[in-house]
């Protein structure tokens, strides 16, 4: 027999009101949270049914209800479908050519808090080693160059470069060639003194345009990692948690950390870090006392890195109680973290 709309939302309403209490649930809680408007004899009726159905069960004679192991895996199996749905949502806001990579991870992470009441956050991509992919000079003036560099990711960044001597079309071409030769492909670390000479030997007199060239490769593919951008959603969700929030003084400390943005990066990027272990699900959980930050020390914490091509990685991060629904989280990294992945990854041209 399947559950009609109705069943289905009360047992939605009972697991979650159940995962945010660790209390059993009885009917009049029930007729508060949901929108069905019915009476409290008409959900007892209902959750008898549920109870028969094998949905939930009643741990000692005048409690309320809990979930059972059925009744999970069907909110779970409905929260996935949900999960897909958006999903889909966020790849055709991805796809419209005018919307922002912001706007996409912010949704990203709305949705993650609201699937799994908890907190979560997730980081911008950042470009690790980032290799140079094109230089081009071209002639402004007779004093000026504008140097072109394009970086992994499809950064473009423009540069003016002084000139301090006349230079034509065909020494600036041979320039563009000797550049791009030796240079493409490489980070920055790779562009060692040797190369340098080299290029400016052949260069001649035109050999300070080497260096200025170099200087601006240098800020194109610099990778800035005090400046990662990260969003957050769902910090209210830390509140339906007693364990959590026992005080006041408690419950600001934890919410202060979820808004210190450094802190969130520094420990998103250990994260990452710790990506590089023998963990093959790409999944980190900290529980406790193992969560970079002190004031998470009575949550947990689950991490996944995301890739978007070219060298580009984010991390997303989930807190909630150590008592947290850890297969729900993880089933919702690794969809996330699979539907990113193909959503922004190019194929090979």
């Amino acid at each position: 027999m399947e559950l009609d709309e109705r069943k289905l939302k009360i047992l939605k309403a009972i697991i979650q009101t159940y995962l945010e209490t660790g209390e059993p649930v009885g009917s009049r809680t029930i007729s508060k949270y949901t929108d069905l408007n019915l009476s409290s004899a008409t959900i007892r009726n209902e959750m008898s049914d549920l109870e028969e159905m094998g949905f939930i069960m009643q741990p000692h004679t005048s409690a309320g209800r809990i979930p059972s192991d059925k009744g999970y895996r069907l909110y779970v199996n409905q929260l996935m479908k949900e999960k897909d749905q958006e999903v889909e949502d966020i790849q055709r806001l991805a796809i419209r050519k005018t919307d922002r990579l912001e706007k996409v991870l912010q949704q990203v992470v709305k949705a993650l808090a609201m699937n799994t009441n908890y907190a979560t956050m997730i980081t911008g991509p950042q470009i690790h080693q980032t290799k140079l992919k094109f230089i081009q000079l071209s002639k402004v003036n007779e004093e000026q160059l504008l140097a072109v560099i394009v970086a992994e990711g499809n950064m473009v960044k423009n540069r003016m470069i002084s000139l301090e001597e006349p230079i034509n079309d065909e020494q600036i071409l041979k320039l563009n060639l000797m550049l791009n030769t030796q240079l493409n492909g490489l980070t920055m670390d790779e562009i060692n003194l040797g190369m340098i000479t080299k290029l400016k030997e052949e260069a001649g007199i035109h050999g300070s345009v080497i260096n200025k060239v170099l200087d601006a490769v240098a800020a194109a593919i610099a990778v800035d990692t005090d400046d990662v951008p990260v969003y957050t959603s769902g910090a209210t969700n830390f509140l339906k948690y007693p364990e959590l929030v026992t005080d006041s003084e408690k419950a600001s400390e934890l919410l202060g950390a979820f808004e210190e943005k450094d802190a969130l990066v520094d420990m998103l990027k250990d994260a990452e870090n710790d990506e590089g272990g023998e963990n093959s699900t790409g999944i980190q959980i900290y529980i406790g006392n193992e969560s970079p930050v002190q004031t998470m020390k009575d949550c947990s914490v689950v991490t996944t890195t995301y890739e978007l091509g070219d060298g580009m990685t984010g991390t997303i991060g989930i807190v909630g109680p150590k008592r947290m629904d850890y297969e729900n989280v993880v089933d919702n990294l690794k969809t996330l973290k699979s539907q990113l992945d193909g959503i922004f990854k190019k194929p090979d041209t």
